[in-house]
């Protein structure tokens, strides 16, 4: 037999080992709503799990954003056709909850398959928001995140500001922005994504140390009801009409604000607020010297700063499948923890490292030290212990509240409401949705 014929042979006898190893190996589905550079990490991160061991194969899917992957997975479990494992994004939380008999809680999942596992590991603001009242894990950490403020260092200089000295305070942010609009140098000093929720009322809620509603802000149960007008948000939703009115702010857009982004990279807005995550679009769309900080906050506020509160996703655990199959997405959710690949998984994305040996190991890699301002978030969150109105929010058909929220907002810029008024509104209109919630879910 010729070289040739054995090498061919030698091959095809090698290309079926492999092939009879993938097919027994027990597949894992796992839904993510994550597109882009974003989603070709996401799937980096299962192919790397599955090259360490032949039982398992975890198999992503794209099933569109965040709200169309919870609708098409409530659709698939109704059908029986449901993942093994789905992305859920954080004001997802008490919907998931409310699901009774459709999760597989994490913490039970670790403790019956014997992995390692311990909340403690987790940064407390992360474990805080997805466990219940008796401090279980219900769903894993994967992709969190915290708004921060990007500036524009090379606009700060030409309106003869210190180009390494953001605004730490809301009087700083409203004098050195309409000190950008006077001298010219941008035409508009700042602008936000999620303008009327995450960043601009749960996050300022948040550091403000303002409750977003009763019952620990809905963690205490489905009676809640909202608490997010209060003085100290409605005096902020009336100065962000003044300075919109002035040019000092300007509005990007309903939801997680269109416009926000493409207005900071052409230069045209100064300063941009928005997810921590941002970081590496941020770096790759700007042609100028990019500066870091955390949000700003009203100094008169008693106990101002107090820490912000995560965005982003985890990982939920859907009930219906083998116990065998279980086992695969409990060594899964072990491996994702790991402190190698949570710190590439952060660094690479801009993400917060979920547990305190990840951020432990990039400090010691250097990578803090070779990217100012990739702390900024982690020092951000971790500013104070969080309190009942700082550890995040968990409320019923959430999403819907937001959609209500922006549409009160506006009213707000328009000028036919003032922010007391929008944000009682908003109250009265999301409280009846959180008791639509509550009825459907006793």
């Amino acid at each position: 037999m010729s070289r040739l014929t054995l090498h061919a042979l030698s091959v095809g006898i090698a290309a079926a080992s492999l092939s009879l190893s993938a097919h027994a190996a027990t597949e894992i589905t796992w839904w993510h709503s994550m597109g882009g550079e974003l989603g070709d990490r996401l799937s980096t991160l299962a192919e790397d799990f599955n090259a360490t061991q032949d039982e398992y194969r975890v198999t992503p899917s794209y099933r569109g954003e965040y709200e169309q992957t919870m609708v098409n997975t409530i659709a698939a479990f109704r059908a029986g056709e449901q993942p093994h494992l789905v992305q859920i994004y954080e004001v997802g939380t008490g919907t998931m909850m409310a699901a009774q008999g459709a999760i597989y809680p994490v913490y039970e999942l670790m403790e019956e398959h014997g992995n390692t596992f311990d909340p403690a590991d987790y940064l407390p603001v992360v474990t805080g928001y997805y466990t219940d009242t008796n401090g279980n894990m219900l769903s894993m950490p994967f992709n969190s995140s915290t708004p921060i403020l990007y500036y524009n260092k090379d606009v700060f200089e030409a309106a003869g500001l210190d180009p390494e000295t953001p605004p730490t305070t809301w009087q700083e942010m409203g004098e050195m922005g309409q000190q950008i609009v006077d001298e010219g140098a941008a035409s508009c000093g700042f602008t936000m994504a999620y303008a009327a929720n995450w960043v601009g009322l749960e996050n300022f809620s948040a550091l403000h140390n303002q409750p977003i509603g009763t019952l620990e802000n809905g963690f205490g149960g489905l009676e809640t009801e909202f608490a997010f007008n209060g003085d100290v948000q409605a005096r902020f939703w009336d100065q962000l009409k003044e300075w919109s009115d002035s040019g000092v702010y300007s509005y990007a857009g309903p939801a997680n604000g269109p416009d926000a982004a493409p207005s900071f990279y052409s230069s045209d807005c100064a300063m941009y607020m928005n997810s921590s995550a941002s970081r590496a679009d941020v770096l790759a769309n700007s042609d100028f010297d990019v500066g870091f900080g955390m949000l700003p906050y009203y100094d008169d506020v008693d106990g101002a700063p107090q820490n912000s509160i995560i965005g982003g996703a985890t990982l939920w655990v859907l009930a219906g499948h083998e116990e065998s199959e279980y086992t695969g997405v409990a060594e899964f959710l072990e491996y994702l923890s790991l402190p190698e690949v949570q710190a590439e998984w952060h660094q690479g994305t801009g993400y917060l490292p979920i547990t305190t040996a990840a951020y432990e190991l990039s400090q010691e890699q250097g990578y803090y030290d070779e990217n100012p301002g990739a702390d900024i978030a982690i020092e951000q969150i971790n500013l104070n212990e969080p309190t009942e109105n700082s550890k995040g929010l968990r409320f019923g058909n959430y999403p819907q509240v937001r959609m209500v929220l922006d549409e009160e907002f506006q009213a707000v810029l328009a000028g036919t409401k003032s922010g007391q008024q929008a944000l009682d509104d908003a109250a009265r209109r999301g409280n009846q949705i959180l008791r639509d919630f509550e009825s459907a879910n006793k």
